[in-house]
């Protein structure tokens, strides 16, 4: 029992003496290291602003759907503000229109940004990865 304590405690200097081999951080390796880090949080922003502009424009599909089986000649509260406005069906559904419209190309340009991140993340951890190997962990 000894000796297998012992060669645990010779596999764990093993180990350390292995650790001893570390490579140096360089101050552009910590500076890459921070960049990465930067960029994981604004991927993560940006996930939550598309999820929540996707639930938004979910949303105004939804209205858009229940307005179709509104009466014309009725006038339909539009929220404007924290304020509703009595509008004619034809000018709220533009409205909606509108308003999904500039969902789609705000959701357009966050995927773009996102895309742009995650190419960054991914030459960062190239190059992280090559210098560090195993002993430093990136992923998310």
């Amino acid at each position: 029992m000894a000796d297998t304590l012992n060669r645990r405690m010779l596999s764990k200097e093993d180990e350390a003496k292995a650790a001893g081999d570390e490579v140096e951080v360089r101050r552009e390796d910590q500076d890459k290291i921070n960049k990465f880090s930067r960029l994981h949080q604004r991927e993560i922003a940006i996930e939550e602003e598309l999820k929540a502009k996707h639930k938004e424009k979910e949303d105004l599909d939804d209205v858009s759907n229940e307005l179709e089986l509104a009466d014309e000649d009725k006038k339909i509260p539009y929220k404007i503000g924290d304020g509703f406005v009595h509008l004619p069906l034809e000018e709220v559904q533009e409205m909606l229109s509108t308003s999904t419209s500039r969902i789609e190309e705000e959701v357009a340009v966050l995927e773009e940004k996102l895309s742009e991140i995650r190419e960054e993340q991914t030459a960062l951890k190239v190059d992280l990865y090559a210098r560090f190997g195993r002993s430093i962990n990136l992923e998310t």
